[in-house]
């Protein structure tokens, strides 16, 4: 009888995808991050080298990481949706400027002038702790349902700083490869890196978009922006530039292109996620050389000790500079620990400049075992992170969350009570309620005639308690003109929304009601863009840009306000 054969990438990727679901189930049991568990299980699994799973097999398993990559990096380009950070730029940028200057000048100074390592190594070290771990923290963030101020600033910046990290690198590298002291060379290397990756990035979005207008079908929108991950990640092969940096741009440009479809395609990938990256990060474990650790555990320790001291000292200074809650300025630096993919890519394209070879080798090794140290700690970390700013199990439902297009109507018109009686046949018809249409069109006129709800600058909530059981719902209606409708501050009336709330939460959902008018009626720019909405679809986007848009920042931080002013 033959001799069985495990070289079969399929049957092996499955014993991996097993493996690593049981190991993140451990340590979720043991109240640890799921990421941990698979990448601890990716360890165990090297070290046991079980036939078809030996270290040298593992490139097998290469389009199926490149893609989950692909994803992952496609995934945080989608949430720098412009019109979504328009009040987080300040922050951002200044959180960008530190990790680009901080954080690797205090890896250089410790690891030059403390451990004494060459200068070429320790700058190239130094660029590479830049980068953080976008599908680790994406993991952590979903995986500890969290939602706030921190939570939204570390997922936007994510992507920025590993972009600053790609960029750093390609200048420094560029330097060092050609032994030339030319700046205007790393210049121009740097420019071309950025330049064709964007331009790969931009042109496989393009496609998508018109693909999805003219000729494919709602219901394969997922598909073909997974082929945009494929094309933009094959391309950039091609082009000898960074597939990372492509598949970022091509979800930057599609997001704030057809921010519809990137939801979309999140959407469509969603139930795959957990599949994705168990099998993804039980892949990186497997990479990962332990042995590489204890030769030089004091500098590998001074690596990870300076990474850590520099991303807490950026973050920190940057943070107090923006003037954000202390939750996020004492929290952030421990959130960035995590070190992922491009740390990974960043080693191995080292590895593979054959100018490099004299200082390659120790660059790898320090990184990949600085690497391991933290991809076993850095979950945690962020985890931690989260717990004390307070955002863990915060990812509940939004008030606007049931606002959807259908709920959303245009162009109304007439007096108080007819727009009611509109707005409540359009919710009647959208949303199951447990109370009758007249009874509950009779409560909000009351309600109506005891005070105005016209809050000035043109919105008016009507709104009335509903039996419990009942969801918060609501329809939103939109005139362009403006209604003369009486508000007490004179101007007309551009935005009614009509709002039904439980009786059994009255207080909570009156301090909602509260903070949200609040945050619109101070945001001038977002209140000018939803009275002058061109579509429903359009007032949807706007509404609801992403789940870390600017208005459910400020709802956050306006009920934060009002619980504490009660």
């Amino acid at each position: 009888m033959a001799a069985m054969n495990f070289d079969e990438p399929m049957l092996n990727l499955a014993t991996i995808l097993i493996a690593g679901i049981v190991g993140g189930e451990l340590a979720s049991r043991l109240r640890l991050p799921r990421v941990t568990g698979w990448i601890g299980t990716g360890i165990v699994l090297r070290v046991l080298a079980l036939p078809g799973l030996e270290p040298g097999s593992l490139g097998d398993f290469s389009p199926f990481t490149d893609f989950v990559l692909g994803f992952i990096s496609f995934t945080v380009g989608a949430t720098l949706h412009l019109h979504s950070l328009r009040n987080a730029e300040r922050r951002l940028m200044l959180l960008v400027l530190g990790e680009a200057l901080i954080t690797p000048t205090v890896v250089f100074c410790a690891l030059h002038f403390i451990g004494g390592l060459d200068a070429e190594v320790s700058v190239l070290l130094a660029v590479i702790a830049i980068a953080g771990a976008p599908g680790t923290t994406l993991v952590v963030v979903r995986e500890a349902r969290a939602r706030g101020l921190l939570t939204g600033t570390l997922i936007a910046g994510i992507g920025l700083i590993d972009m600053v990290a790609v960029g750093a690198f390609a200048f420094w590298e560029s330097l060092l490869r050609e032994r030339s002291h030319e700046w205007q060379d790393a210049m121009l290397a740097l420019g071309t890196e950025f330049g064709l990756a964007l331009g790969i990035g931009l042109g496989c979005s393009l496609v998508a978009v018109g693909l999805t207008r003219r000729l494919v079908r709602p219901n394969f929108v997922g598909p073909t922006t997974v082929a945009v991950i494929l094309g933009a990640w094959g391309l950039a092969q091609v082009a000898d530039v960074s597939s990372i940096l492509a598949c970022t741009f091509a979800g930057i440009a599609l997001s704030n292109i057809q921010h519809d479809t990137a939801r979309s395609a999140e959407a469509y990938l969603q139930p795959f996620s957990g599949v994705l990256f168990a099998g993804f990060y039980t892949i990186v474990g497997m990479r990962l050389d332990f042995a590489v650790v204890i030769p030089m555990a004091g500098v590998v320790f001074l690596y990870f000790a300076a990474r850590l001291g520099g991303k807490s000292l950026s973050a920190y200074l940057s943070m107090s500079a923006a003037r954000v809650p202390r939750s996020v300025r004492n929290h952030i630096g421990l959130a960035l620990l995590p070190h992922g993919g491009v740390a990974v890519g960043l080693l191995f394209f080292t590895q593979a400049q054959p100018q490099l070879a004299g200082v390659a080798d120790t660059v790898v090794a320090i990184g990949l075992a600085g690497l391991a140290v933290n991809q076993l700690i850095g979950p945690s970390a962020t985890r931690l992170s989260l717990q004390r700013a307070g955002e863990v199990g915060q990812d509940r439902p939004r008030l606007l969350d049931f606002l959807e297009e259908q709920r959303i109507v245009l162009n109304i018109n007439g007096t108080k009570h007819e727009l009611i009686q509109a707005l409540a046949d359009r919710l009647y018809a959208t949303t199951p309620m447990l109370v009758p249409k007249a009874e509950f069109i009779a409560s909000v006129l009351a309600r109506e005639d005891e005070a105005s709800t016209c809050l000035g600058r043109g919105l008016m909530i009507p709104h009335a308690m509903v039996p419990e059981g009942q969801e918060v719902c609501g329809v939103l209606g939109l005139n362009t003109e403006g209604l003369d409708l009486g508000a007490y501050d004179g101007r007309p009336v551009h935005a009614v929304v009509l709002l039904a709330a439980p009786e059994s939460d009255r207080q909570r959902h009156l301090q909602i009601l509260s903070a949200f008018a609040s945050a619109l009626t101070k945001d001038e720019n977002l209140r000018d863009q939803l009275y002058h909405a061109r579509s429903a679809g359009h007032a949807y986007e706007i509404l609801h840009a992403d789940e870390s848009d600017a208005l459910n920042y400020y709802l956050d931080e306006a009920i934060e306000r009002v619980g504490r002013d009660r």
